[in-house]
């Protein structure tokens, strides 16, 4: 792709380095409050085949990441391109006989969320752009950025250079604009990886997310449209390494054990992936004219399915915040700040949460092992405690 080069700056409000399902929704959402926007990005996201394997990414989206993109006018589109709702989750755990069971029908709900497929909320949110007052600038890289008095300056590697009020880094979790702005990082790595695929079972998953905790780590069951699951294996990093060189037919054996064969026997998997697991959290999540939104600001563990939901959370309230200041600068530190008091803590509890429960079932301490089943067998016949844990993880 051809760019026209320019020697002086191009004026911007905002500045979204990033175009994940975070930076996009939150580039989409400040378009549409009038703001202008650029949305840089080093690679064009591919086109939508809807012939392809399903992403072996997924989301487990919740009422209020439903909302938001209910907001921006993209949830249709969404659902036209495929969703799977889930309308019961269950939970049990491998080495006591603790079990929990959530069902939507007991809160009047119609579904507990919805498991959506990254390149499909990717490809309905860049498509929406084109009806914004966003520039999309792609493929290009940040190369620096320069903050002083009302203005950031950024240099992008092909020359060109913009200067906004606000720079916002939805740049991931290695975010270069985190970096650049001298921000650093707590970072806890589990000594874990996620395995992840898409499989078929003897019998179709029934609209429901299963998970169980298993001594090295949690296996979740996600519903796919089609009646299979994507599958997200947490364990050690030895073993991960060792479940991706097993032949299919081997693996297959080896999740249907682990999974206790609820759906029937593992039949197919597609193509395996893993991932190294790690918590992290921002140790500032603003500075003058630099905001951070999603996995540049935190990361959790994946066994409640929250990092997407937590980062569309930080799109939401930051849009909410420099929706406040219309009219006023965007980048003003007083409304960023507000920002990160809305986020950052909750955030941090739930990193630190996630955890707790990952450390809490991974013990094999007797006492332990009897107090966690106990405790999930309690909280199960215990309506408006479940239900309250429900509606929390409902809305976010």
């Amino acid at each position: 792709m051809s760019h026209t080069y320019i020697r002086h700056a191009q004026a911007l409000d905002v500045l979204v380095v990033g175009a994940g399902v975070v930076g996009t929704a939150l580039a989409l959402a400040l378009g549409r409050q009038g703001f202008k926007v650029g949305l840089l990005e080093r690679d064009h996201p591919a086109p939508f085949d809807p012939g392809a394997e399903t992403d072996l990414r997924v989301f487990a989206i919740n009422h209020a990441s439903q909302r938001l993109f209910q907001s921006l006018g993209t949830w249709e589109a969404m659902v036209s391109r495929g969703v799977s709702p889930y309308e019961a989750m269950e939970v049990w755990d491998a080495r006591s006989p603790g079990r929990i069971r959530f069902e939507a029908a007991e809160v009047g709900e119609a579904d507990l969320g919805h498991i959506i497929e990254n390149r499909v909320i990717q490809t309905v949110l860049w498509e929406a752009l084109e009806g914004a007052d966003v520039l999309r600038l792609c493929p290009a890289s940040l190369a620096h950025l320069d903050v002083s008095g009302e203005r950031v300056r950024a240099s992008l590697d092909d020359g060109r250079v913009f200067e906004a009020r606000l720079v916002v880094g939805a740049d991931g979790a290695r975010s270069r604009v985190r970096s650049l702005c001298g921000i650093g990082v707590d970072v806890t790595r589990y000594g874990q990886k996620a395995v992840v695929a898409n499989v078929s079972t003897e019998r179709p998953n029934p609209a429901t997310a299963w998970q169980r905790f298993l001594p090295s780590g949690p296996l979740a069951f996600l519903p796919l449209a089609d009646g299979r699951s994507s599958i997200v294996w947490s364990t050690d990093t030895e073993s991960a390494e060792a479940l991706l060189a097993l032949d299919e037919s081997s693996f297959c054996r080896e999740l249907g054990a682990a999974f206790e064969r609820r759906l029937g026997e593992v039949t197919a998997t597609s193509a395996r992936a893993a991932f190294p697991l790690a918590g992290s959290q921002a140790k500032h999540y603003v500075r003058s004219r630099i905001a951070l939104v999603g996995d540049a600001a935190h990361t959790i563990h994946p066994l409640a399915g929250q990092g997407a939901n937590l980062g569309l959370a930080d799109v939401a309230e930051l849009a909410r915040v420099l929706a406040e200041s219309a009219g006023r600068d965007p980048g003003d530190l007083r409304g960023l700040r507000a920002y990160e008091r809305a986020r950052r803590g909750e955030n941090w509890v739930m990193m630190r949460a996630m955890e707790g429960f990952s450390g809490l079932f991974g013990s094999r301490l007797a006492p332990v092992e009897l107090a966690r089943g106990l405790g999930l067998n309690l909280a199960d016949r215990l309506p408006a405690i479940k239900n309250g844990f429900l509606r929390r993880a409902l809305e976010g």
